[in-house]
């Protein structure tokens, strides 16, 4: 006779772990319990249905309850929603949502799924508003709807992670005026300050309005009021400041709470009620290169969890290593993504790491083909191991496949020896014989090792207000195109004929547009007896990306003459 397990939750972890339990017993009594009307959908994909890439809200549900049902045998029951647990009887108590009627169920095994609910402040007049959140399909469908019959096409976006620029980015494709809000000074904090120029830039090119560095203190009729004194019209306000675990069933049932504020699981997912697991955005999970819990809204970790419990019910070994955090995402036609640590998580937490990074820019593919682009890319390492801790990569191209190469060479504990020897596939279309990732373990070794000194292309102002002696190796006519104000050009084709025009006796900082010209430069100098010289990495291009958001927002004197960006 088979057990009976439920679970709360039926989106992507409960739909995952209902699936797999039944994969792994056929007699086991499986339901799944939803409030909403919609199990199984395509929770990442809500944002798309604004700009009608995904046209129908009803294409964003992955399988529904019917088919839950024959397909698997899985008693899926949406409009269902669990309002209690008795652990001492093992009973849930369920509220019917269009009928108010309440019964019991009981349990063998219990899996919490419940997610997480969008944080909505209480701010001072926030009835005058028309509000929305993204939570589900019921949540995007709405917003949808609505903005399509107000009056006005003025919408603001608050908060900058990765569903308000998701919102932000769909909206402006159909069409609204759309203003995005974020309290720090930058968006999407998975990628450190200088990277995330980038996608300022981006967004400024696509006519968002991004305002970093002021939020929301109250509202009017239609208007959102910063603490700046900005007032922003809007017909209606998405509110994407971020989510908050969904643990009051697990409170009241007197489940551990983690010091995050999620629930608290040990390593097979259980909580301190070994009947109960719980998964998915709802707990806290444990990073590896942190040796700290944190929470971890990512669907991709959900579903292992989900995979584990089904297996751990059913008394097989699964594995639980722990969590470093790998994402991406698309602002327009730029692509992003990171895994790992970067500097302001380091910073953050305080860690105890001595560490090096690797910046540096090269073509996504061979550059003869039409559609190659530079791509951007930071690598963090550790000193003096060699361990990569983390990496960001932000360009047109396929900035995925680069860190989902990091992100595995993170979880077998790889270093940049590692990064180096990888023997990765090529063709001129798809990459360079000597991948960007391959290119990034080479220059980390050279950085570990001492064999030249360079500096981040985010420290050039510093440079240039301190009337440091900059040389651009750059060709004239690139140099004429725009250069660092008070840069020396002496292109790397004329640089041993020119060498009696470089100083001995003070520090001199070398560019070119990537960092790849400048290196030679450097090691030029170093083995003509230059100890003195040191590289700017990754460029010109690197810097007119950096430099152009604050530029154009906070009006402040240029140290370009002109960016280039390409």
């Amino acid at each position: 006779m088979g057990r009976k397990i439920l679970i709360v939750g039926g989106v992507a972890g409960g739909a995952s772990a209902a699936t797999r339990l039944r994969r792994n017993n056929e007699e086991d009594h499986i339901i799944m319990f939803e409030k909403g009307p919609h199990v199984s959908f395509s929770n990442c994909s809500l944002p798309y249905h604004l700009s009608g890439l995904i046209e129908n809200p009803e294409d964003l549900v992955l399988m529904n309850s019917e088919l839950f049902s024959k397909q698997y045998n899985i008693d899926a029951r949406v409009n269902s929603e669990v309002l209690s647990i008795d652990r001492k009887n093992k009973t849930i108590k369920i509220r019917k949502v269009d009928t108010d009627e309440e019964y019991l169920e009981s349990y063998d095994k219990l899996i919490l799924s419940p997610g997480a609910r969008p944080i909505v402040p209480n701010f001072p007049e926030i009835h005058k508003i028309n509000l929305f959140t993204v939570r589900n399909v019921v949540d995007i469908d709405r917003l949808n709807q609505y903005v399509q019959n107000m009056d006005t096409k003025d919408v603001t976006v608050i908060g900058g992670g990765f569903i308000g620029i998701e919102v932000a980015e769909n909206l402006n494709e159909a069409g609204f005026s759309v203003t995005l809000v974020e309290a720090a000074n930058q968006i999407l904090r998975p990628f450190d300050y200088e990277m995330v120029q980038i996608f300022h830039k981006v967004l400024m090119d696509h006519n968002v309005k991004l305002i970093v560095e002021d939020k929301v203190m109250s509202f009017e009729e239609n208007k959102v009021i910063l603490e700046s004194g900005k007032v922003i019209d809007a017909g209606a306000v998405v509110m994407a400041i971020g989510v908050s675990p969904e643990t009051s069933l697990a409170k009241e049932a007197d489940l551990a709470i983690g010091s995050t504020g999620a629930i608290k699981v040990n390593h097979n997912y259980q909580t301190n009620d070994s009947d109960i697991y719980a998964i998915g955005d709802a707990i806290e999970v444990y990073n590896p290169l942190t040796h700290s819990y944190n929470k971890l809204s990512l669907a991709g970790p959900a579903l292992k969890q989900a995979r584990s419990v089904a297996d751990h019910i059913n008394n097989k070994i699964s594995f639980n290593k722990g969590y470093i955090g790998s994402s991406a995402i698309k602002v327009f036609e730029y692509n992003g993504a990171s895994t790992g640590l970067n500097e302001a998580l380091i910073k953050a937490m305080n860690m105890n790491i001595n560490y090096d990074i690797v910046s540096i820019i090269s073509s996504d593919k061979v550059g003869i083909m039409p559609d190659a682009e530079p791509m951007h890319f930071k690598l963090l390492f550790e000193v003096p191991t060699g361990r990569i801790l983390g990496a960001q990569a932000i360009g047109k191209g396929n900035v995925t496949k680069r860190i989902d190469i990091i992100a595995t060479i993170i979880k077998l504990n790889g270093s940049l020896e590692d990064l180096m020897d990888l023997e990765l596939s090529y063709a001129p279309p798809f990459s360079t014989a000597k991948d960007i990732v391959n290119y990034a373990g080479y220059v980390g070794s050279n950085l570990l090792y001492n064999q030249y000194k360079e500096i981040n292309f985010d420290k050039v102002r510093q440079l240039v207000e301190a009337t440091n002696v900059i040389i651009d190796v750059r060709e004239k006519y690139e140099y004429d195109y725009g250069h660092i104000k008070g840069a020396i050009n002496i292109p790397l084709s004329e640089l041993r004929e020119r060498i009696d025009e470089i100083p001995r006796d003070k520090p001199v900082y070398i560019h070119c547009r990537s960092g790849q010209r400048s290196y030679n430069a450097v090691m030029t100098l170093q083995n003509l007896g230059f100890d003195n010289v040191t590289n700017i990495s990754a460029g010109y291009l690197a810097l007119s990306f950096f430099e152009y958001y604050n530029d154009k927002v906070k009006e402040r004197e240029m140290i370009l003459t002109e960016y280039n960006f390409m």
